[in-house]
């Protein structure tokens, strides 16, 4: 069986553009769904943050009315699996030759750091020249713009992918003020982005990079992985 890791933003703060600062952190569904999916299929996980910091459970995430009625499952999943695994690895001590795989969950907080770090982005640039699958659900996708080589260049232009949209952005009420919004910003780098409707599971593989539009396509896009690691 292989490793896997699991990178989670460090962010619990999302600073919005009239200065004001949205608590953040993992999504519960996000961490939980592929989790389980991976170790059921006898995989190991590994999780890493920058910092090896822990950020705390978005709570959003554990609103039956949000994030429906499994939600509790995850959150015990989530915490757990967290628990057991002690602290996080320190993202800039990471060998990526270790793993089989590497996935990004959302939360907000992805927009917040992992986008831009630089540590990451070698990462994803040395999983990627290597075949290895790389996962990203919902607002894990904006890990993906890390990966710039030294002209500025994005590794993933021109790749068919997927994440939380910009019309689920606005649904979930944080678009008007957001820095930036996702999809529309991966458009404008050049992924090919698709999307299903709002909420509903979509995923997209391309190659040996798999991604979830939201938290309902973390579970799916999790088996996509396993049965790729299968062949």
């Amino acid at each position: 069986m292989s490793k896997i890791l699991i990178v989670m933003s460090a962010a619990d703060t999302w600073v919005r553009t009239d200065g004001s600062a949205y608590p953040t952190g993992y999504w519960a569904e996000e961490v939980a769904a592929p989790h389980e999916r991976f170790v059921q299929a006898g995989h190991t996980v590994d999780f890493a943050s920058p910092g090896g910091v822990l950020q705390p459970l978005d709570r959003h995430s554990a609103d039956p009315a949000i994030a429906g009625p499994d939600c509790a499952h995850h959150v015990a999943h989530a915490e757990r699996a967290l628990r057991e695994f002690g602290p996080l690895l320190k993202l800039d001590r990471v060998d990526v030759d270790d793993y089989a795989a590497v996935v990004l969950p959302g939360g907000h907080g992805p927009v917040v750091d992992l986008y831009q770090d630089a540590d990451l982005g070698r990462l994803l640039t040395a999983a990627d020249a290597s075949g290895k699958l790389i996962g990203a659900v919902c607002h894990g996708p904006a890990g993906l713009l890390s990966a710039v080589d030294a002209d500025g260049r994005w590794l993933f232009a021109g790749r068919e992918m997927t994440a939380f949209t910009d019309e689920e952005e606005q649904l979930f009420g944080t678009a008007e003020g957001a820095p930036w919004l996702l999809a529309a910003t991966l458009r404008e780098k050049g992924a090919r982005h698709s999307q299903g409707p709002a909420y509903q599971p979509h995923t997209v593989r391309d190659g040996n990079l798999f991604t979830g539009q939201n938290p309902a396509s973390s579970a799916p896009m999790a088996e996509a992985m396993v049965a790729a690691l299968a062949q």
